[in-house]
């Protein structure tokens, strides 16, 4: 089975990737973008999960059974680097988005069970962080992280300069009942600015059980069911990236490969570019 879904033409309803547990054959996390025309409605069912939808790009309405979050969004591409307007679905809800403008709508989904309300996650409740230095030096928007309020989801959106790395040095994140980690299933849905870029990402494991090499396109999503999994992007390029994990417990903690962990201490020698 393929970690990298490439995105398609789209549908009736503007959706351009589908990935849910089963198509990943995994277990908690599914996520799904539509490219939605002014004017254009979406209707979703979240059933049995909870939904994050993220405005990667637009504007627009969106009401729930018990709320209203009407005329939200601001940036027109998620290379303006400013936080996302985004909106916390609980399960056994309906939504309704209304697009105002032209929109690129990410929607996250994991296993709801919880009695959280509605809520609008809007610019200011979201987390803005650097992290790194040197050439693995990137931009972290924390949407929904694992100290704001959810069932499954943590959602987080990244910015990584042209010649620099992410996601890096290599850790990973795939063990259950172990105190120095958590099972986290992963989705990474990447842009590029000039559209027509890509980065380098791999997905691997210490034995090389699994080993793979990809290249994401514009709006191609790359799955981490477990593993190691560094992006590496390519001169001309700058890349953004869309995260959703979720697993059985709602914690992010991972373990860095041993071999390259040195890059995060002092023996990394941060040059001038």
């Amino acid at each position: 089975m393929s970690l990298l879904a490439k995105h398609q033409q789209p549908d009736a309803n503007g959706r351009i990737q589908h990935i849910t547990p089963e198509s990943a054959g995994w277990r908690f996390v599914g996520f799904d973008v539509y490219l939605l025309k002014q004017g254009q409605t979406l209707t979703l069912e979240s059933g049995e999960k909870e939904l994050c939808l993220v405005l990667v790009a637009g504007l627009a309405s969106v009401k729930t059974q018990y709320a209203d979050f009407p005329d939200i969004g601001k940036r027109q591409s998620p290379f303006e680097r400013t936080p996302p307007y985004s909106v916390y679905v609980p399960h056994h809800d309906r939504v309704e988005v209304v697009a105002d403008s032209d929109l690129e709508l990410a929607v996250c989904s994991a296993p709801g069970q919880g009695d959280l309300p509605a809520r609008l996650i809007a610019p200011q409740d979201v987390g803005v962080e650097h992290r790194g230095k040197g050439r693995n030096k990137r931009l972290v928007h924390n949407i929904l992280p694992d100290d704001k309020p959810a069932d499954s989801l943590l959602v987080v959106e990244v910015y990584t300069d042209e010649g620099d790395t992410s996601s890096y040095p290599s850790h990973k994140h795939d063990q259950e009942d172990s105190p120095d980690e958590t099972y986290l299933e992963e989705t990474y849905y990447h842009r590029f600015q000039p559209e027509q870029g890509f980065a380098m990402q791999r997905v691997y494991t210490d034995d090389r059980s699994l080993d793979e090499c990809m290249a994401p396109y514009n709006r191609d999503v790359v799955t981490v069911p477990r593993g190691y999994h560094p992006v590496a992007t390519l001169a001309g390029y700058d890349n953004y990236y869309l995260n959703v994990m979720a697993g059985p417990v709602r914690k992010w903690k991972f373990t860095w490969e041993k071999d390259h962990a040195w890059v995060n201490s002092d023996d990394y020698p941060v040059k001038e570019k």
